[in-house]
């Protein structure tokens, strides 16, 4: 739907179905239900989330053409695509996996500009859109800094080629997408200041003599071509897991000319850790019932000197519960945007609130989507049908807006 801070909507991430077919059956039931409760007068957006299998199953025109009606028939639209997760996302063991195949394959290129094939047709007249990605890599795949460095110039090089179709798309069809890059824990790209050194470290010179040698372009212009169809997906989960400062870290990208191309709406579970051992203990076991087989949930543990310690899933992270220096866990389970209260544990709800504050205040984007995509592996205590769940958390995220106006 269209609000006044922008297109807004959730990620379909979260209805299960890997082939088109199953999943377009997943929209079709929930959608409109959802839509009744947020946006029930005007057109409401589709935050579309395709498999490799599913966008290959929706380059069969009829299948296009069977999804279009039905958007016209509902009321719908689409303006972004998470182009993250590749393979399976539901009834599978993810973890790390959510990065295969990364940016250093032709997979992930092929499957990207697939995307961008798809989006190019549903997009609406006047509307960028944009489709999210993972941030080029999963870190602990590389056992050295040169490893890393070497997968980060060839994730570069792919990305480029990705720009140049995009850079193409506006030139011929006047249609303005862009690649929305998400840092997440232990991507390559984990944090706003690595998201910013590898931009103009890496992206803009490579980018600056690709685009000036095959499309005879400026530094200028090729400069605002970058900046245009490369952008950053702000997932408030993601930085509120690293404790970065929101305000400065936006100021920084502003400065920088680099854009956001999408917010994703989401919180993470944190809590403060008091001293005594048995708080603790029952702390711990408020964490372990979050533990479940699918995704990965890391941990930043910060210190009472305010260093950081990073564990790759919430089990490794348990078993150092009891160390003293730490004061605070933040972990990577999207909950419940509307949750802040969670018991022994709370959500990073707050940092939500700070971000669409800011959005309010100064805009930076104009796509946002709620991202919570772990309702199937919630504990019991905190699940409900999916789309009333949907539903409240588009409703509250509404409310946080209206309360700017």
């Amino acid at each position: 739907m269209k609000i006044a801070a922008g297109h807004f909507t959730y990620c379909t991430n979260i209805h299960a179905g890997e082939s088109w077919t199953d999943h377009f059956e997943s929209l079709k039931e929930k959608f409109p239900l959802i839509k009744a409760e947020v946006s029930r007068d005007q057109p409401m957006g589709i935050g579309l989330r395709l498999s490799n299998k599913a966008s290959k199953d929706l380059q069969d025109y009829v299948k296009l053409e069977e999804f279009q009606l039905w958007m016209k028939e509902n009321d719908a639209y689409v303006f972004t695509m998470n182009g993250f997760p590749y393979g399976d996302f539901h009834h599978a063991i993810v973890k790390d996996q959510v990065h295969t195949p990364d940016w250093t394959t032709a997979e992930r290129l092929e499957y990207t500009l697939r995307l961008f094939e798809i989006l190019a047709e549903l997009l609406p007249d006047g509307i960028d859109g944009g489709v999210s990605t993972s941030p080029l890599s999963y870190r602990h795949w590389y056992s050295s800094d040169v490893d890393s460095r070497k997968a980060m110039h060839l994730a570069t090089g792919n990305m480029i080629s990705i720009l140049e179709h995009l850079f193409l798309y506006k030139k011929n069809r006047g249609l303005v997408m862009h690649l929305d890059i998400e840092p997440e824990p232990d991507g390559l790209l984990e944090t706003g200041r690595e998201f910013i050194d590898w931009y103009q470290g890496m992206l803009v010179p490579m980018a600056l003599k690709e685009l000036s040698t095959k499309h005879n372009l400026s530094n200028e212009d090729a400069l605002e071509a970058i900046r245009e169809h490369i952008r950053l997906c702000y997932d408030v989960c993601h930085f509120a897991i690293g404790y970065e400062p929101h305000h400065e870290i936006l100021a920084e990208l502003s400065n920088c000319g680099i854009k956001v191309g999408k917010i994703q709406i989401s919180a993470a579970l944190k809590s403060d850790l008091p001293p005594e051992p048995e708080s603790r203990t029952l702390i711990s076991e408020a964490f372990f019932s979050f533990v479940e087989p699918t995704y990965l949930h890391q941990v930043v543990a910060r210190k009472t000197d305010g260093e950081l310690i990073r564990y790759c899933d919430l089990p490794d992270a348990l078993t150092d519960i009891q160390n003293p220096e730490v004061e605070e866990w933040r972990a990577h389970f999207h909950v419940p945007v509307f949750l802040k209260d969670l018991g022994f544990l709370e959500s990073t709800q707050s940092d939500i609130t700070e971000v669409l504050n800011i959005q309010c205040a100064t805009p930076f984007t104009n796509h946002l989507e709620v991202e919570t995509y772990t309702w199937e592996v919630l504990p019991d205590i905190l699940k409900m049908p999916i789309e009333l769940s949907i539903s409240r958390e588009l409703n509250w995220v509404k409310e946080v807006f209206r309360k700017n106006e």
